[in-house]
């Protein structure tokens, strides 16, 4: 069905925890990017579907990090950018 496919297409993410962590850290969350921000964060980034988000908030709880935000990052588009 179309509609379906369209509906788990992967879109973009940015899921933030508290602290910073280290390189290591990375393999655990496989194909996202890591950003680290100066307010002791780190920002997890990349394209995920409903299955794969889930997974990833499955893990940061099963690693005993603290979530502060998920967010879904709309595309901007040509018509909304501001002078």
């Amino acid at each position: 069905m179309k509609t379906q496919q369209t509906k788990n297409a992967p879109v973009p993410y940015e899921i933030r925890v508290a602290g910073h962590l280290s390189e290591n850290w990375a393999a655990r969350f496989d194909g996202l990017s890591m950003r680290h921000k100066l307010e002791g964060e780190t920002t997890l980034s990349g394209m995920l579907d409903q299955a794969a988000l889930h997974g990833v908030l499955v893990r940061i709880r099963n690693l005993g990090l603290n979530l502060i935000s998920v967010n879904r990052i709309e595309p901007r588009s040509p018509n909304n950018e501001s002078c």
